[in-house]
């Protein structure tokens, strides 16, 4: 968590403009947020049911933990939608990029459920505390 999924039409993004549009994505999400690059998880699809990509080449829909504040989804989306264009060369009005919020007790990462924002290092201390206690065993 978060998780975003990119749905394009067939063709849209090649393969070498995935990666760098993925970096830029946990970039932008981790920037923004304050949250670790490992939280943030990227899926790249062409023309599936969900998120509809109706009359758009490509959508980027990415469900965050609740908490952000309208400003901060702002600049998401929109440093998300250049990402797309500029590494995929699609015209700015054929990207759209959205979020929806997903409370932090709905979500797992490693076993474990999710911090509220702000609360990601001591989650990750304690996490890491549980993963050395399992290998020391």
């Amino acid at each position: 968590m978060p998780l975003y999924i990119c749905n394009t039409k067939k063709g849209a993004i090649d393969d070498a403009a995935k990666p760098k549009i993925a970096s830029d994505i946990t970039d932008i999400h981790c920037e923004v947020t304050g949250a670790p690059p490992t939280f943030v998880h990227v899926f790249f699809f062409e023309e599936a049911p969900q998120p509809p990509l109706s009359n758009k080449t490509a959508i980027v829909f990415g469900t965050i933990r609740g908490g952000r504040t309208d400003d901060q989804k702002a600049q998401m989306v929109d440093r998300m939608r250049n990402a797309v264009h500029t590494h995929a060369n699609i015209p700015l009005d054929d990207v759209v990029a959205l979020t929806t919020d997903t409370p932090a007790s709905w979500v797992m990462e490693g076993g474990d459920i999710l911090p509220e924002p702000g609360e990601e290092a001591a989650w990750l201390a304690a996490h890491q505390a549980k993963i050395d206690a399992a290998n020391a065993d």
